[in-house]
């Protein structure tokens, strides 16, 4: 028998196959283009331990390292990193900033008017980071006070009250930035241009030295410091990849952390 298609189930079919091979087609495309998608993504940061996942800005992942830095190298405890952390989320929303209420600046806001030092001075993370750590151990049992109360001393602020809220995420991050949970910092920045730029690794460990003092790897949590602050300056110093204790991170956007393997081991962070 015979089957017979009148002219408009004819029509029908032609547009069905002519549309599939357009979506095909556009599919293709779509594909081959992932890549320039990808690159006209902003840079960003991420956090992942047992306590929780968050999302950083660059900057604020330049921060966290930075504070995280600076604590290791007068020897603090994790407390005082979630303290300072708690502290920069609320005044600047842990970002360098030069404005503020009269003429606070920076990451903690500190006024060049109350003794905190030069304008020059408050905007460099490492001078504001060391400044907030002086004063804060001072402030008599600052570990096992209440932060908001710990923060206050150190802040004067009008609402010290603020800075209580910010404390669960102030943990997850220094767990992450302290080294203590490993291969918890992952960032991804567009790397488009054409010559790709060289890695500036000296200058990289130069400015952790200048915030951590010695760069010397003497426990593995220590090396996972260094390891997520070489990550957050990924960005600053043209770093396509970190090595470190059989791990590696690669700046590539669909990756979402470390990766077994590569060339670092145990006693020191390879940078390329």
């Amino acid at each position: 028998m015979r089957l017979r298609f009148s002219r408009g189930v004819i029509t029908i079919a032609i547009i069905v196959v002519v549309l599939a091979v357009g979506v095909s087609a556009g599919l293709y495309w779509l594909l081959k283009r992932v890549p320039q998608f990808a690159e006209r993504q902003p840079a960003f940061c991420s956090v992942t331990t047992p306590g929780g996942v968050r999302t950083l800005l660059p900057e604020q992942a330049r921060v966290a390292a930075t504070i995280a830095a600076v604590a290791a190298r007068r020897k603090l405890p994790e407390r005082a990193v979630v303290i300072a952390y708690a502290t920069a989320m609320q005044e600047s929303k842990m970002q360098n900033i030069d404005w503020g209420d009269r003429d606070s600046l920076g990451v903690f806001q500190q006024r060049p008017s109350q003794d905190w030092g030069s304008k020059k001075q408050i905007m460099d993370p490492v001078y504001a980071t060391n400044r907030f750590f002086a004063e804060l151990v001072k402030v008599k049992n600052y570990r096992k006070i209440p932060l908001a109360e710990a923060a206050q001393a150190v802040q004067r602020s009008a609402g010290g009250y603020a800075y209580a809220p910010h404390e669960t995420e102030a943990k997850i991050l220094a767990a992450a930035f302290t080294g203590r949970v490993p291969k918890a910092v992952h960032c991804w920045y567009p790397s488009d241009k054409t010559p790709a730029p060289q890695p500036r690794t000296a200058e990289a460990r130069k400015e952790l030295a200048r915030a951590m003092g010695s760069t010397a790897i003497t426990t593995k949590k220590r090396g996972w410091l260094v390891a997520a602050w070489s990550v957050a300056h990924a960005e600053t110093y043209a770093l396509r990849k970190v090595d470190y204790d059989g791990a590696t991170w690669v700046n590539d956007y669909e990756s979402d952390g470390w990766r077994q393997g590569g060339s670092g081991g145990a006693r020191r962070v390879e940078l390329a």
